[in-house]
């Protein structure tokens, strides 16, 4: 059995050259050690790095762990990595991942019926950038259904589409409804 030391080497060593978050249990395989000594492990790894105050932190997200630049940092690392850089998502690319992200998995026909337009260019880029997939096929239209990626929730830095906000809050309540119906 290696020794813990060489556990958090390991780790460390894989988790520098992964681009998307990995499972514990895909680095113990990889390791070939026990799955309880690599959770430990990564759990050490972690809250070392926390307490030292690197610039980096070991965070679970996604079903996986991975590397990321500490929050406190991110004004530093969006200027590094986005100078130049024409990134970012159209609003219509926005409304279009919303409503692929609380409806999945939805086909493009619901989706444009949401919205009230046409989002064939959308889905296409999204499908591009990697942030919805091909989730099947509707059994009674066998059009194309769509949901979100790992790499949603990972940008997100959430673990699954159950930590989205919700969206309720912001809604007007029942009550409401009949004041606003009532100004048209």
């Amino acid at each position: 059995m290696q020794a813990d030391n060489e556990i958090a080497a390991a780790l460390e060593a894989v988790l520098m050259v992964i681009d998307e978050p990995v499972s514990a249990a895909e680095l113990a395989a990889t390791l070939e050690v026990p799955g309880p000594d690599v959770e430990n492990a990564l759990a050490a790894l972690a809250a070392e790095y926390a307490a030292q105050g690197r610039g980096f932190e070991l965070r679970a997200v996604a079903g996986g762990w991975r590397f990321y630049s500490r929050p406190e940092f991110s004004d530093v690392v969006s200027k590094y990595v986005l100078e130049g850089q024409t990134a970012r998502l159209t609003q219509a690319a926005l409304e279009t991942l919303a409503v692929i992200a609380y409806r999945q998995p939805v086909g493009r026909s619901r989706v444009a019926a949401i919205r009230g337009v046409n989002v064939d260019s959308v889905v296409k880029t999204l499908l591009t950038r990697g942030l919805i997939e091909e989730a099947g096929t509707d059994p009674e239209s066998g059009a194309i259904l769509y949901q979100t990626t790992s790499y949603f929730l990972e940008r997100l830095g959430i673990g699954s589409v159950a930590d989205l906000p919700k969206l309720s809050p912001h809604l007007p309540g029942l009550d409401e409804l009949g004041s606003i119906d009532a100004a048209y």
